[in-house]
């Protein structure tokens, strides 16, 4: 089993996705790096998922915005990762296999399917999402019945971290929410009809490093990886 994993830039981080992906279990996994400096994204084409990572802010032109000097703005954009990342997830589209959105991930894939971002949540929104220095901040998570997300979890309330100060604004074409935390902001989405298409779920929150809040049991970490890799292995048993 053969996982491409988009690079978020920092070995450490990178690290925490492996080490969440892998988990305790005996499976055969392997985690490919798929890197712009490596320009590698047609590796895709040998793996059997794909995990978009997180990391800085997506460019605007992205979803058709033209302010780049917002509050919180990061002093640089990437823009070849965005595009690198695109490409990544419509190869991946193309091969019918598992896509997992995370935080940046999710954002960007949003913002493929037409959707927009809210450059900024705002002062008041940041003390709940935005992370201070290193550390994550943690809320309560609202969970649509009859979604991936209330499968993996079965409640409708739970806890996850948080390091985002961008949020969904406009809901990409084709998808639905799945979850929300208690102020509205959008914290997860998947298919409206996953009927004839590859699994897909996209979520806001760092389920790779829920242990630095002592989160790591969690049903939105542990059982969420769990989910992915056994979409995988359906998906390479229906091929």
């Amino acid at each position: 089993m053969r996982i491409g994993l988009t690079y978020t830039g920092s070995p450490e981080k990178h690290l925490n996705y492996e080490r969440w992906l892998k988990g305790k279990s005996s499976d055969n996994l392997e985690v490919i790096k798929l890197s712009v400096d490596d320009r590698n994204e047609s590796e895709i084409k040998n793996c059997d998922a794909l995990v978009i990572a997180g990391g800085r802010d997506i460019h605007p032109k992205f979803y058709k915005k033209t302010e780049t000097d917002y509050p919180n703005s990061p002093p640089a954009f990437d823009e070849a990762r965005d595009a690198f990342e695109i490409a990544a997830f419509q190869l991946a589209q193309e091969k019918n296999i598992p896509v997992l959105g995370i935080c940046r991930g999710m954002q960007l894939i949003n913002c493929i399917f037409n959707g927009t971002l809210n450059p900024d949540l705002g002062e008041i929104l940041n003390e709940v999402h935005r992370a201070e220095s290193a550390n994550d901040k943690a809320h309560a998570l609202n969970i649509e019945v009859n979604t991936i997300t209330s499968e993996i979890v079965n409640a409708e309330r739970s806890v996850v971290n948080s390091a985002h100060h961008q949020s969904i604004e406009k809901l990409g074409d084709g998808l639905k929410v799945n979850c929300t935390a208690d102020d509205g902001t959008i914290e997860g989405f998947e298919w409206i009809d996953p009927s004839n298409r590859p699994f897909l779920l996209c979520i806001q929150w760092h389920p790779e490093r829920m242990f630095k809040i002592q989160l790591e049991s969690s049903h939105l970490s542990r059982t969420l990886r769990d989910k992915f890799i056994e979409e995988i292995k359906k998906s390479k048993k229906a091929k």
